[in-house]
């Protein structure tokens, strides 16, 4: 099983929103970026994925599950881009900052804190472990 973090603005689509979306979900669309595109096409379904606000926050706030994989963005108009459904896991019982990841020598290597600007990206199995202590998840 492959682990991932997509990052949203809050004033756009919020971990409140997420999880008021409830069980349904709710599409991940608007990705705009090839990278982020080949990694939206990865997922599949039962994966999870931190969900991380953007902007000034720059935190994670609980873990997201794909609930249906990859398929065609029908408010992209050229057929290039897709998106996946997510709904809301867990919310982390203590959000993990940007700043709070950079700090940790075993997530130097993470994509999170080398490339911020990337909106969808995986994550390791380590990476997880870490960043899931830090957020106080129990198992």
């Amino acid at each position: 099983m492959a682990y991932w973090l997509i990052k949203s603005e809050p004033s756009t689509w919020s971990w409140d929103d997420q999880v008021n979306a409830g069980a349904k979900g709710a599409a991940w669309e608007g990705v705009r970026n090839h990278q982020a595109k080949q990694n939206l096409m990865k997922m599949k379904k039962g994966e999870r994925a931190f969900f991380f606000h953007t902007g000034e926050e720059k935190r994670i706030m609980g873990v997201v599950e794909v609930i249906a994989e990859f398929r065609p963005d029908p408010s992209e108009q050229t057929g290039k881009f897709g998106l996946v459904d997510v709904k809301a896991a867990e919310a982390l019982p203590r959000p993990v900052t940007l700043v709070q990841c950079r700090g940790q020598p075993r997530l130097k290597h993470m994509v999170l804190v080398n490339n911020t600007r990337l909106s969808v990206q995986p994550v390791t199995a380590e990476e997880w472990r870490v960043i899931a202590t830090l957020a106080g998840l129990k198992g």
